[in-house]
């Protein structure tokens, strides 16, 4: 089966959407939640870097960003040995992403509240789009806020009737299907059909 990842990111872990197409049409074939960070301090690291002299905070920061790509790494191979393991050819990975953040560096960035908040709101998304293509998968990155705008251009299909399907395919799968997972089945949608 011909199958796509979506993946909506939150700070240290990201709702995953495995969607295939079958001879009925579009199927769940996985859900889950995966976690991104191996330490409670690494879903914040600016905000744990915070209160620090600035060289202790740029490496905590730094050792936060690293794990978070590594370990984005470790669970999209997870991914697609398992889908290798069902036979199913991965097509693509979408990742919802942030507006893009200024060149800050850490410096900025902890100076300013809110800036630790973007960085932290676009560290995890990065990850995982980092992770999808050096795992050589076709990357789509679609931005969070215009996913459904994003989804139409796409199909040509109207909003109502894109998420008359994501709403079937979640009750096909039962709950949870929240906003998370709806979401990502979008972006999954758009990766699996994406040409």
């Amino acid at each position: 089966m011909k199958v796509a990842f979506g993946l909506k990111a939150h700070s240290g872990w990201a709702a995953l959407i495995v969607l295939g197409e079958d001879a009925d049409g579009c199927v769940i074939v996985e859900r889950r939640r995966i976690e991104l960070v191996d330490d409670e301090w690494a879903k914040q690291p600016y905000h744990a870097a915070e209160n620090l002299p600035l060289a202790d905070a740029r490496d905590l920061v730094t050792r936060g960003v690293a794990a978070a790509q590594r370990i984005a790494l470790r669970e999209l191979r997870a991914m697609l040995k398992r889908e290798h393991a069902r036979k199913n050819e991965v097509c693509g990975c979408a990742v919802l992403t942030a507006n893009p953040m200024p060149d800050w560096n850490i410096a900025e960035i902890l100076a300013v509240h809110f800036r630790m908040h973007k960085a932290e709101g676009v560290l995890f998304r990065e990850a995982l789009a980092h992770a999808a293509e050096s795992c050589g998968l076709k990357l789509v990155a679609i931005p969070e806020k215009s996913l459904t705008q994003y989804a139409e251009q796409s199909f040509g299909a109207s909003a109502d009737s894109l998420l008359r399907q994501i709403a079937a395919l979640g009750k096909a799968a039962g709950p949870p299907w929240g906003k998370d997972q709806k979401d990502a089945a979008l972006a999954a949608l758009v990766a699996l059909y994406r040409r």
